[in-house]
């Protein structure tokens, strides 16, 4: 089949959207689909398939979005019937601008329409300080609803957690699939020593965008307050706006951080020497930087936020703690590293534990829907 996928925002494989985006593109075009790539990235110009939209320019809030390395595409219509011409299916992975366009002109051309939902309402209010307003929320997802996801004929959760999150904000039930972006195969546990400099250290890492909705400020109070302190070495995997405030935040640490975005081949191996995972953001989708990190045998202590769906992965209440509690989290690191036996054992479980994540099971499970809903909607043509 040929699929067109339509990307509002694609950039650098740094934060999950694009690495979800990436992974559908990669698999669908490894089974032997036609994908043709919608997006604003002036790198990808020329490149077979790619079709590149003009960058949207939103004025005074251009700056806020180069600061998280975001490019957002602004609707060229010729150029995006081009890109649709002689599809068998589309598929959106945000619901911006570009995407809102592109539904009601797929929506006109009766094309199968399929759609990620990969943004959570606070990944938008969090930029105007409204992060916290339920109403602003709620409006939020009724928008989301209203532009998009009423066009779209089967929905693609990541996790139930988002799915029920959705359905309740915008009032009634969706067709739809739950399929997680799945963990690729390169993340698995295998022995690898700390680099010198860390040897004598308890190394504890976060992956996430430096963004204020992933709270590594509680992370960082949380090793100041700790018993064992001196021995915490944290690592945070990513890059974003934050990252300036968290350097000075961390001052106060005995050990400055390592701040750095990581290839996957480098992430593989700080994964493989870590001593444990913590996740403090309070909001989240799914948290595939989570899932890596178990499926190399990382023990994961997360936020218990009723905004994320990665509280979910806690096996017990050792892997959790209370959201926006640097005490509470301070006093898991510190049984954690009291207890490297039950350290080594619960990482043997969560390598078994994530199994049910496996990237290719997953990227079936999308290739599936996609084609299913292509061939119940040209049959009903």
């Amino acid at each position: 089949m040929t699929l067109t996928v339509v990307c509002d925002v694609l950039g650098r494989e740094n934060n999950g959207t694009t690495i979800a985006a990436m992974n559908l593109i990669h698999s669908m075009r490894a089974k032997g689909h036609t994908v043709r790539v919608v997006c604003p990235d002036e790198d990808k110009r020329g490149m077979k398939d790619y079709f590149i939209m003009p960058k949207l320019n939103l004025g005074p809030f251009n700056k806020g979005l180069a600061d998280n390395g975001v490019v957002l595409a602004k609707l060229d219509r010729k150029l995006l019937e081009e890109a649709l011409d002689g599809a068998d299916a589309v598929h959106l992975l945000v619901p911006f601008s570009l995407s809102m366009a592109s539904a009601k002109l797929v929506h006109e051309k009766g094309l199968p329409l399929t759609a990620g939902f990969h943004c959570q309402a606070e990944n938008f209010t969090s930029h105007i300080f409204l992060m916290n307003s339920r109403l602003v929320n709620k409006l939020v997802y009724k928008e989301f609803d209203k532009q998009v996801y009423r066009y779209v004929d089967c929905i693609h959760y990541p996790t139930e957690f988002i799915r029920g999150v959705y359905e309740s904000e915008v009032g009634h039930p969706t067709t739809h699939r739950v399929i997680s972006n799945g963990v690729n195969r390169a993340f698995r546990r295998e022995r690898c020593d700390k680099p010198e400099r860390f040897r004598d250290k308890f190394v504890i890492l976060f992956t996430g965008r430096y963004s204020k909705e992933k709270s590594h400020k509680v992370l960082i109070d949380a090793a100041a307050l700790s018993k064992h302190s001196d021995e915490i070495q944290l690592v945070f995997a990513g890059c974003g706006p934050q990252e300036e405030k968290l350097k000075k935040r961390s001052e106060k640490l005995k050990n400055p951080p390592v701040f750095r975005f990581f290839s996957r081949e480098d992430m593989v191996r700080v994964l493989n020497y870590a001593d444990l995972y913590v996740h403090p953001a309070e909001i989240e989708i799914e948290a595939i930087a989570c899932l890596e990190a178990i499926s190399c045998g990382l023990v994961p202590v997360i936020s218990d936020s009723p905004r994320s769906a990665t509280r979910y992965f806690a096996r017990d209440e050792r892997n959790l703690f209370k959201c926006n509690d640097p005490q509470d989290l301070a006093d898991k690191i510190d049984w954690w590293i009291e207890h490297p036996e039950e350290r080594e054992k619960e990482g043997a479980a969560y390598t078994g534990y994530a199994r049910q994540f496996d990237f290719d099971r997953c990227m079936d499970e999308m290739e599936r829907m996609i084609v299913e809903n292509s061939e119940v909607c040209h049959a009903a043509r």
